[in-house]
């Protein structure tokens, strides 16, 4: 079996090091969205600032990342499958900072049962990258398309989630409220999809070097 950090980032795996630490960065903003949502008493404005300081740190390693590959000659890898892989994992921490931004801009009094399923949803998928992101190291193209295989899963539970929580906000009758829950749940909705699309570079990362 052949080793992909070996294979795709031998000087000393920089590339493999920060894509894994933004990754963990990832991770740590979906468990906090998904304990503010369960837990929520109105009081966001600490996991506002915890997860926009993990966005922070995640902007930091993309910039990193870019640096890198503007310095670098050659990489085994594609220059381009790197930088994207890195900009669609900030995609998934840009839409989790902007939920809970909306939360304390739009001074949501509670968060109702869609809402923290979607938390749910989004926190599943993160792990599920996760895993996948030790799967591709590995070249393990069976474990990386089973993980791939739940992600589109929760990717399409999380689309009948939106379908279902839509239709039931418009027979609502505070006509404000229906806009601010539903681009709440969009953006829940969105940032499922973005966790997709990191699944599918992993994936074909894999595909191309297996």
């Amino acid at each position: 079996m052949k080793s992909l950090r070996g294979f795709l980032f031998p000087q000393e795996g920089v590339f493999f090091d920060l894509l894994e630490e933004e990754s963990k960065i990832v991770s740590k903003a979906a468990k906090s969205l998904s304990q503010l949502t369960e837990n929520f008493d109105h009081k966001t404005e600490d996991y506002r600032r915890k997860i926009k300081d993990l966005e922070h740190k995640g902007d930091k390693l993309v910039e990193q990342i870019h640096a890198k590959l503007n310095s670098s000659f050659i990489t085994p890898i594609d220059h381009e499958d790197i930088a994207e892989l890195a900009n669609t994992y900030d995609d998934v921490l840009d839409g989790i900072y902007t939920f809970v931004n909306r939360l304390h801009i739009y001074n949501i009094k509670k968060t109702d049962e869609t809402i923290k399923s979607f938390s749910k949803i989004v926190l599943a998928t993160t792990q599920e990258i996760e895993k996948a992101f030790c799967s591709m190291k590995r070249l393990s193209q069976k474990e990386i398309d089973a993980r791939s295989e739940k992600v589109k899963k929760l990717e399409r539970e999380a689309d009948d989630l939106l379908d279902r929580s839509t239709a039931a906000l418009f027979k609502r009758k505070n006509f404000v409220e229906i806009l601010k829950y539903k681009e709440l749940y969009e953006i829940l909705e969105g940032t499922t999809d973005k966790c997709m699309d990191v699944s599918d570079i992993l994936r074909n990362i894999v595909l191309k070097h297996s």
